[in-house]
């Protein structure tokens, strides 16, 4: 019987995609969501979900992301495996400039006080990540 090795099977689930984002980042993840009709028969469409990343967390095919947004005045807080077959993609929106690695403070403000002021971005930074430019 042959040895599996884990480290290739990693390497064969990982996405490809340069995930070049971090906390305090706006950004769209694209979700993979499946439905099923009245008929029966299971449907999938692409969910976006926007919003701030609070954290990242983990290294390799183990990493997650938790993206907070606001949804009728009630915060939703939703964690997203980085390399999952469910995420279609990630877009980034907009680079925030924040002080710490994981803004949980951000839980406890609201209205003006809840804002992230803009992250001036390199032009060499932009142009490694085309897909902040496509909106």
């Amino acid at each position: 019987m042959a040895k599996l090795n884990i480290e290739a099977i990693h390497q064969e689930s990982k996405k490809k995609d340069a995930f070049d984002f971090r906390a305090g980042d706006t950004v769209t993840v694209n979700i993979k969501i499946m439905e099923k009709t009245a008929d029966g028969k299971a449907k999938s469409r692409i969910q976006p979900f926007k919003g701030v990343v609070i954290q990242r967390k983990g290294t390799g095919i183990s990493s997650s992301v938790t993206v907070r947004k606001m949804s009728s005045g009630i915060g939703v807080e939703r964690v997203f495996q980085m390399h999952s077959p469910l995420i279609d993609s990630i877009a980034i929106d907009a680079h925030g400039s924040v002080r710490k690695s994981r803004i949980f403070y951000m839980r406890n403000l609201q209205g003006k006080a809840a804002r992230i002021t803009e992250r001036k971005v390199r032009a060499s930074q932009e142009a490694a990540a085309p897909e902040a430019t496509a909106e």
